[in-house]
């Protein structure tokens, strides 16, 4: 016997029991939509649940449509509700179904019931079939002389979609200018918001093409309308309060007497229950008063209560949306905010994202006065059992501390965390006791005496342990052990899979060597002979660059890899002051919720690290055409292959990268790859005694360990080439993208730009004319900075063989990303030769 629960389960509305199920909800539809019968409407609301339900999950039921329009003659409110539901989600896709609901919709639209005449009028204005614009300009006309004063709300609504879809049409029946009467003269408000709504959205679009509309937008500020819409703000919905406040917020006042007017008039709306209210006054007042600034002060005391009130009260969800416009203004005026300090501090029950927004604020308003209590309080987080939360409250400490001048008890509190004996928690102190010692360099005695307790076979985190190496090597006067352990971290390089730890692990080996030399010799040969044979660029160039260094002159190697250090005042902000004021003027919008401007989550090119458009029409074509761009029928739109982000172009050339996912390759030399460690070590016993000895130092030189026969001068240029190339090549952009798509990637490689290079970037078509005049040419570019994308093509002088470059320009890490493909790859090296000469002397010629 079944289990009761499945015993009594009855199938799903919302899946079809068989594949004829559509077509007997088809037959039954056409059954009933003549009848007259009575109980006949709830067999229609069944039958029309059935469809809605399929419609819902994806189910095609496009084949009943002509029989809901039939059964849709009814006076059931419901049934027209569900029929309007159901035309308005398939006649878009099927303008010729669409073209059945006409009659029915118009028909509707002067039924006696205004409810059902709103919602015929909103599903023929939500057709948004182009061809059939002409049967809506008499119902929406219709609509906005009713005398029902939901129909004319949603005539006006229905007006700015008729605009989205024939602007022509909307403009040429003249239906802005009746919505502006309508603004002023009609008596509910819900009315006059949707015309302001509709306007706005009008005439900002009309503006770019008429100077009426812009006239008209203008108009909008003037100050009687403004004043009229002020007055009878108490009547409007909260959205509408908060369209009118919008609206308000960009006024300009005449004199100082009209601002105080506008804020005493909003006043009480401070008050109010709705968040989005309360932010868009507070919005008001602030741009009000910026050019006052006592008064701007003021305004900031007075704010403060409603939105720690709204803060406290409602969901976490608007929780955090008041929070983090509290956060601006904390980061604006910390002082004003210090004494409020507790209201900052965490629930138990609050999300995560809260509570580290709060810590945040409890760092911006820490000062004198109240350091102690916010630091007590972080303290307790620290130990909580969420781990995150731990790990943020301590790195909130550690703000603390580097932004006070009395640290004495932030320093213990600190020092107590490594021995609480949780990884986490030891982490992420060794970080900030790092940054403290850069700082406080005099703490030093203090917190190396705790750090040379810590085991670095407990520390695995890659910024923990390069931490701890960095003051190992800082401070390996002071820690007896110091060379002993960082030989045990260089046995197990193979190990340490973090790049990071790597670098910070040759710079303290090279440190700790000129400290205390014999102890640290075989540490340092084995650290050298580790990174010149390691796979990964930056540690083999670091490891060539203290290794080239020595050769030259160990006196000159001191002074460049452990000079005499000045404490560090300021740390680096990660927002510039720019972009938080252009988060400032965003108020009350996303931009304070993402805490970034507007252009960075809504324009295409901020959507990632570097994306470009699906089309090639915004891509600049050829060298001298600044102005120019090439229309998208000349190219296939579709093909995404020149327009791949990086991202998705390292992942396509994999198979061409070098083993650590850098498309660098390393100059070659005629030398063996690596250096066998006992030789090094051999050579390092000069430098040793050297070092004790104070043998000048030219006698310090060490013979060369890789056999490259380098010598102090530096070596001459290569030369380049033996390939001519066309100076007056040309090659279309389809052809272009057919052969991009054909010919397989013969190079990856990245190139340095120079400092000039990057400098005349700011006009990226200076580069294509550099290009071309070394007969490379531009084909498309696009991009903004910090990164550039541009393709080049280039033929040979004596025949018709192409070259194809994608070349990415990074303008913060100075490196261009470029890929090769050729006709004749047997000449892609050499090719990849003359553009890296000719790229390296951009901006510099």
């Amino acid at each position: 016997m079944a289990p009761p629960g499945q015993a009594q389960r009855s199938p799903s509305p919302s899946q079809p029991s068989g594949k004829g199920e559509v077509s007997d909800l088809k037959a039954q539809l056409r059954q009933l939509a003549g009848s007259r019968a009575p109980g006949v409407d709830d067999s229609k609301r069944d039958l029309f649940k059935k469809v809605i339900s399929y419609m819902t999950v994806g189910i095609d039921v496009s084949s009943v449509f002509g029989e809901m329009v039939m059964c849709s003659a009814t006076s059931d409110i419901v049934l027209k509700k569900m029929c309007y539901l159901y035309v308005g989600n398939y006649a878009k896709g099927n303008p010729d179904l669409a073209l059945l609901t006409i009659n029915f919709l118009q028909r509707d639209c002067k039924d006696e019931d205004p409810m059902i005449r709103g919602l015929a009028l909103r599903s023929l204005c939500s057709l948004r079939v182009a061809n059939l614009v002409e049967y809506l300009v008499g119902p929406l006309g219709s609509g906005l002389r009713d005398g029902n004063s939901y129909v004319r709300t949603v005539a006006v609504i229905g007006i700015l979609k008729l605009y989205h879809i024939s602007a022509v049409t909307c403009i040429d029946a003249d239906f802005p200018a009746m919505l502006k009467r309508l603004m002023l003269n009609d008596p509910d408000t819900q009315v006059i918001a949707n015309c302001l709504a509709a306007l706005q959205e009008i005439w900002t679009l009309e503006a770019s093409n008429s100077e009426e509309a812009s006239r008209e937008r203008e108009a909008l500020l003037s100050k009687p309308l403004i004043y009229y819409f002020l007055n009878r703000i108490k009547e409007f919905s909260e959205w509408a309060q908060s369209l009118v406040l919008e609206l308000v917020a960009k006024y300009v006042p005449s004199d100082n007497n009209e601002i105080f007017d506008i804020m005493n008039l909003l006043e009480d709306r401070l008050q109010h229950a709705n968040g989005a209210v309360v932010l868009a006054t507070i919005k008001v007042f602030l741009q009000l008063t910026l050019s006052m600034n006592d008064v701007h002060q003021q305004v900031y005391e007075r704010i403060k209560a409603p939105l720690l009130t709204l803060v406290s009260s409602g969901s976490p969800e608007q929780s955090y949306a008041v929070l983090s416009h509290l956060h601006l203004l904390v980061m604006r005026a910390p002082i004003l905010f210090s004494s409020d300090y507790k209201h900052f501090y965490c629930q138990y029950n609050e999300p995560f994202y809260v509570k580290k927004l709060k810590l945040e604020m409890l760092t911006a308003v820490a000062n004198e006065s109240n350091t102690y209590e916010i630091v007590t309080e972080l303290c307790e987080y620290a130990a909580n059992v969420d781990i995150p939360m731990a790990r943020e409250s301590i790195r909130a400490v550690g703000k603390i501390a580097l932004q006070q001048y009395d640290v004495n008890a932030i320093v213990d509190r600190l020092l107590q965390f490594l021995e609480m004996e949780k990884d986490y928690v030891t982490a992420e102190t060794l970080v900030l006791v790092k940054d403290l010692l850069r700082k406080y360099p005099q703490w030093s005695q203090d917190c190396i005496a705790v750090v040379g307790n810590i085991s670095s076979k407990n520390v695995q985190e890659p910024k923990a342990k390069a931490a701890l190496i960095w003051m190992l090597g800082e401070y390996s006067q002071d820690m007896h052990d110091a060379p002993y352990i960082l030989e045990s971290l260089i046995e197990n390089w193979e190990d340490e899979h973090s790049s990071e730890v790597r670098l910070h692990l040759l710079t303290a080996v090279m440190k700790c060597f000129f400290k205390r030399p014999p102890e640290t010799q075989k540490a340092l040969g084995d650290a050298l002979a580790a990174g010149l044979a390691d796979f990964h660029q930056d540690v083999h160039d670091r490891a060539l660059f203290y290794y080239r260094l020595l050769q030259y002159n160990v006196t000159v190697a001191e002074r460049v890899v452990n000079p005499p250090k000045q404490a560090v005042s300021v740390f680096a902000d990660t927002q510039s002051s720019e972009i938080k004021d252009r988060i400032f003027d965003e108020f009350n919008s996303l931009s304070v919720v993402y805490q970034k401007p507007s252009y960075m989550f809504t324009d295409k090119e901020h959507r990632g690290p570097f994306e470009f458009s699906d089309e090639l029409g915004n891509l600049s074509i050829g060298a001298d055409a600044a102005d120019t761009v090439v229309p998208a029928h000349q190219v296939d739109a579709n093909d995404k292959d020149l327009l791949l982000s990086t991202s998705e172009t390292e992942k396509e050339d994999g198979r061409a990268l070098s083993s650590n996912g850098s498309a660098y390759s390393a100059p070659l030399y005629d030398a063996p790859a690596s250096v066998p460690a006992s030789q090094i070590q051999s050579d390092l016993v000069n430098l040793t005694s050297g070092l004790s000895g104070h043998v000048p130092a030219a006698s310090l030189a060490i013979d060369d360990l890789l056999g490259l026969g380098l010598s102090v001068t530096p070596a001459p240029a290569p030369s380049p080439p033996s390939l001519s190339l066309n100076p007056k090549a040309v090659l279309d952009p389809g052809t272009f993208q057919q052969k991009w798509r054909q010919l397989p990637i013969s190079l990856t490689q990245e190139f340095s730009v120079s400092p000039q290079g990057i400098a005349a970037l700011i006009t990226p078509q200076a580069l294509l004319r550099h290009m071309q005049g070394h007969s490379i040419q531009c084909i498309a570019s696009g991009g903004q900075s910090p990164n550039f994308k541009f393709f080049f093509f280039a033929q040979k002088a004596e025949e018709s063989s192409n070259f194809l470059v994608e070349c990415i320009v990074n303008t913060s890490s100075a490196k261009a990303q470029v890929k090769i493909k050729a006709d004749d790859q047997s000449m892609s090296q050499t090719f990849s030769t003359l553009f890296q000469s000719a790229l390296s002397k951009f901006g510099v010629q």
